[in-house]
């Protein structure tokens, strides 16, 4: 469809940004309700991104996503935040409000728990979960959980100090495990999260043991290149149910998109294959 002079504008903020898959995404949509609009990539660089926050909306842009390694950063440079947001501790969604006011809200946590609500229905909140990884994606994760009632996170990562961190951050019901004790930490879950870069492509494997887990229980890993890790195949072979990480990338797309551009957006079957096409096997 053609662009008018009145398109609604958004993009994406990052750097490096040529990686970004959210174009492919928002352009989709734009596509397929037929909206006058543009979602487009925009490569700053951080000793730019206070000027591009104050200037973005003068050119006429509704909003933006932020991807790294502006996350942090962009928390301080919005005016106002969601508890999501706070408790994330970083901003992965801006939008500009009627009064030229920046609001910053992280979808992580909502993208997340779409996503396995979608594809793990029913999956058991009511027991404990254990997390692979402290970093920015554990810490929405880790909100996401607590907030759909989780009893116990279970946090385990490389560097003891920052699963300490986080859990500390997350209040009693989280607890940071040892590395070396994280199959242990199986035994009673009802769902494991690999939030760290272990067995995504050019990546060394993720070397764990899935035997403690509970018959019923649900494995995400939230790495999407490839997307059938050797975690996720490994799960499968168990017979346990299974959530990959292209999906928490697609529905965190949709709280921007609604709020740019008017429209609640749908996690397509359709709309899965054609960001996936882009992922070679």
């Amino acid at each position: 469809m053609s662009i008018s002079g009145s398109a609604r504008l958004a993009g994406v903020m990052g750097w490096p940004i040529a990686h970004s898959r959210s174009p492919r995404i928002h352009g989709y949509w734009l596509q397929e309700y037929g909206i006058d609009g543009a979602y487009v990539p925009l490569a700053i660089q951080p000793e730019d991104l206070a000027d591009s926050f104050r200037m973005l909306p003068r050119l006429g842009f509704r909003g933006w996503n932020i991807t790294l390694p502006h996350k942090e950063a962009a928390l301080r440079l919005v005016d106002t935040a969601t508890a999501a947001a706070e408790r994330i501790g970083a901003v992965n969604t801006v939008t500009v409000q009627p009064d030229g006011g920046l609001s910053g809200d992280n979808s992580d946590a909502f993208g997340f728990t779409a996503h396995l609500n979608q594809s793990a229905p029913g999956w058991p909140s009511d027991r404990p979960a254990v997390v692979l990884g402290a970093g920015g994606a554990a810490r929405a994760i880790c909100f996401a959980l607590l907030e759909a009632g989780v009893p116990e996170v279970r946090i385990a990562n490389r560097t003891q100090a920052r699963a300490e961190s986080l859990a500390a951050a997350n209040g009693r019901q989280a607890r940071a495990v040892p590395w070396d004790a994280r199959t242990e930490a199986l035994a009673d879950a009802g769902l494991l999260v690999n939030t760290t870069s272990l067995g995504m492509r050019g990546q060394p494997p993720l070397p764990m043991e899935l035997t403690a887990l509970p018959a019923d229980a649900v494995v995400n890993d939230i790495v999407y290149v490839p997307l059938q890790t050797p975690l996720l195949a490994t799960a499968a072979a168990r017979g346990l149910r299974t959530v990959d990480g292209l999906g928490m990338l697609l529905h965190q797309a949709r709280p921007g998109f609604s709020r740019w551009f008017g429209r609640e957006p749908m996690v397509t079957e359709t709309l899965y294959s054609t960001i996936a096409k882009d992922i070679a096997p």
